[in-house]
C-alpha cells in the first residue's frame, strides 16, 4: 500500500460500496412502505458482508481467488439478474394488498444482494494478502463505508420514489439489471 494507505482503503471502500448504494436507491425507489430502520437493515447487512468478504479474500489467499475469478461476474450477474427480474415481473403481476412485493428486506433478497454486491470486495481481500495492510483497519473501513453510503442511499431514493410514482419497481428492476450487466461487462472487456 501506498504512504497514504488510509486514504488508499476509503478511496477502494467507496469504489466496492457503488453498488450497495445504487441497490439501495431501487430498493427505497421500488417499495414506498420501507421504513428508515429497513434501510438501517440494509446497510447492516451490505456493511457486514463487505468487511466479511475482505476478511475471507485476504485469509483464503490464491486458491479461492483462483476457484472463482474465472466466474465470480456471473454469479454477480445471475444474482442481480434474478433479482431484478423478478422485481420487474412483479410490477406487471402484482396484487391487492400484496405486503412484501419489492421488500428486499426479506431474507433470501437480502443475502442475495449482500453476496451479489461483496465479491469484488473478496477479490480486495485477496490483493490485500500482497501488501502490507492492517487488515483489521481496511476491513473496518470498508465495512463502515459501505454501511454508510448505504444508509444515504436508502434515503436518496425515499426522495426519488416520491417523484418516480406507480412505476418505482419497474425502474428499481432495471438498475440491478443495468449493475449485473456493469459488472459482467467490466470483467468481460
Amino acid at each position: 500500500m501506498p504512504e497514504n494507505g488510509f486514504l488508499s482503503i476509503v478511496i477502494i471502500a467507496l469504489s466496492l460500496s457503488a453498488d450497495c448504494f445504487a441497490i439501495a436507491v431501487s430498493a427505497s425507489i421500488s417499495n414506498k412502505r420501507l421504513a428508515a430502520w429497513h434501510g438501517l437493515r440494509i446497510a447492516l447487512f451490505f456493511g457486514a458482508f463487505q468487511s466479511a468478504m475482505t476478511l475471507i479474500g485476504w485469509w483464503a489467499g490464491s486458491y479461492v481467488f483462483d476457484l472463482i475469478a474465472d466466474f465470480d461476474h456471473w454469479v454477480a450477474f445471475g444474482l442481480l439478474a434474478f433479482v431484478g427480474g423478478r422485481m420487474i415481473w412483479e410490477t406487471f403481476h402484482e396484487k391487492e394488498g400484496e405486503e412484501s412485493k419489492g421488500d428486499i428486506t426479506r431474507w433470501w433478497y437480502l443475502i442475495t444482494l449482500a453476496v451479489a454486491t461483496s465479491l469484488d470486495a473478496l477479490a480486495v481481500g485477496l490483493s490485500f494478502a500482497f501488501f502490507q495492510v492492517n487488515l483489521t483497519m481496511a476491513s473496518a473501513t470498508i465495512g463502515a463505508v459501505a454501511f454508510i453510503i448505504t444508509l444515504f442511499g436508502f434515503f436518496v431514493g425515499k426522495k426519488l420514489g416520491a417523484i418516480v410514482g406507480q412505476r418505482a419497481e419497474l425502474i428499481g428492476g432495471i438498475i440491478l439489471i443495468i449493475i449485473g450487466l456493469r459488472i459482467l461487462i467490466d470483467h468481460l472487456v
